[in-house]
């Protein structure tokens, strides 16, 4: 098949009224396959019919053309080398051009390590639940989003908190025991501040749990366990709904008071979040949950009550005092009315 170029030509050359032998001569092919292409109709055919294909761009010579050698053996020794100290050691040898030139030729041959497919550990039904904190931004000030996740049917329960403290890790953990209607053997957590704490003695670098939080533990009997070993491999099935809250829950929706937000949150957990099809498991977490519910412990009888911890104070407000009038006079008034001389 002949390419769109030749053919408009051909057509303007037969159109002039030159000869075919002259235009098989001009074109560098034979008479015969002019007369071909033109019994085949070739030349009838829209010029549009096909996509023009243009051929790879010749490369523009660059001043960092001679210097590559350099810098691809540099990156062969060292391949955590920055683009910028690789342009002060070509700039020491003679380079004259800018830095952007190196910076985009170190991005397109630094050696890159092929990247492991991340398989998170996976769990058996009632087994693990995971729990995080995340901050969001209101009008009327950061609320921070309480998520607990159960491990293998990924059923999702989210509250928001004006703090992040024990005492709203409690009150969280036990709405949501509440909400899946029972407890999972163990519960995986990072560093939260709200239930570790550090060790003194180890100055300050060991990170134990909060004594109050594992007496939480036994009181709803579940086990505490730390985020070991790859935390994107452990603990990345409550990081990722917590990406998963912001775009689908959060993003682009009017809040206007923190009853409202958790009306909201609660109401896409029923219809959003716990019955799509999750994207890693291809099942609707509502449906695994249906083979986990029954595995998970017994609820504790009793909501828990610290010994230690005292409830939060909420602070109230000032008394608005009575305003008084003082009528202002001068000492002259006053020496006056005490009999005095002016």
């Amino acid at each position: 098949m002949i390419g769109w170029e030749k053919r408009v030509l051909l057509r303007h050359y037969l159109e002039q009224g030159m000869p075919k032998a002259a235009v098989a001569k001009l074109l560098g092919v034979s008479r015969r396959t002019v007369h071909y292409w033109i019994e085949t109709e070739q030349l009838d055919r829209d010029v549009s019919d096909e996509a023009v294909q243009y051929g790879p761009r010749p490369s523009v010579p660059t001043k960092v053309d001679p210097y590559k050698g350099i810098i691809l053996s540099r990156l062969a020794e060292y391949p955590a080398l920055t683009a910028m100290r690789l342009f002060d050691e070509i700039k020491a040898s003679g380079y004259a051009g800018c830095y952007t030139q190196v910076k985009e030729y170190v991005r397109k041959v630094r050696p890159r390590a092929p990247e492991d497919p991340v398989v998170r550990f996976e769990t058996p039904p009632g087994r693990q639940g995971q729990v995080d904190f995340a901050d969001f931004r209101l009008p009327w000030g950061k609320r921070y989003a309480f998520l607990v996740v159960l491990g293998f049917s990924r059923v999702l329960w989210l509250q928001f908190f004006t703090r992040q403290t024990i005492q709203h890790v409690f009150e969280g953990l036990e709405a949501a025991f509440t909400f899946f209607g029972g407890v999972p053997q163990e519960l995986l957590f990072d560093q939260m501040k709200a239930v570790v704490t550090k060790d003194e003695r180890a100055g300050g670098g060991r990170v134990t749990e909060n004594a109050e939080f594992l007496r939480f533990a036994h009181h709803w009997d579940f086990r505490v366990r730390a985020c070991r070993p790859y935390r994107t491999k452990t603990k990345g099935k409550v990081e990722r709904p917590v990406s998963y809250a912001r775009s689908s829950f959060f993003y682009g929706r009017t809040f206007t008071s923190d009853e409202d937000l958790n009306r909201q949150a609660r109401h896409w957990l029923d219809h959003v979040a716990n019955v799509r099809t999750h994207g890693t498991l291809k099942e609707r977490p509502v449906d695994r949950f249906e083979h986990e519910r029954d595995l998970l412990r017994p609820l504790a009888s009793r909501p828990y009550r610290s010994l230690v911890l005292l409830p939060e104070v909420r602070q109230q407000a000032k008394a608005v005092l009575p305003r008084i009038d003082v009528e202002r006079r001068s000492l002259e008034a006053y020496a006056q009315v005490a009999g005095g001389v002016r």
